[in-house]
């Protein structure tokens, strides 16, 4: 199943994750919020797509890593560094 996303020339690719009920419900809430919050509710497929941008963004790799819990690390201290770089040079993430 191919389909262009956002106007790009690239190609969608259908991705099948098993997320836990936790994780399915958090996503959810963000659809929601947007949608109460700015009348567009965005899909599932929308969120997830938003997540692996702004991981793609921090110029992560998978260099070195084992686990899920290892890569989750990562991002977070990706993040934390991010904002304290932000912080002591006076701009807001």
């Amino acid at each position: 199943m191919s389909q262009h996303s956002g106007g790009s020339n690239q190609h969608a690719h259908r991705v099948i994750a098993s997320l836990n009920r936790e994780q399915v419900d958090y996503i959810d809430k963000i659809g929601k919020d947007a949608q109460f919050s700015s009348g567009i509710k965005l899909s599932r497929t929308q969120i997830l797509a938003a997540m692996v941008n702004a991981i793609r963004r921090l110029n992560l790799s998978g260099n070195g890593i084992a686990t899920a819990g290892q890569f989750e690390q990562r991002i977070v201290d990706a993040i934390m560094h991010r904002n304290r770089t932000a912080k002591h040079d006076g701009h807001h993430p």
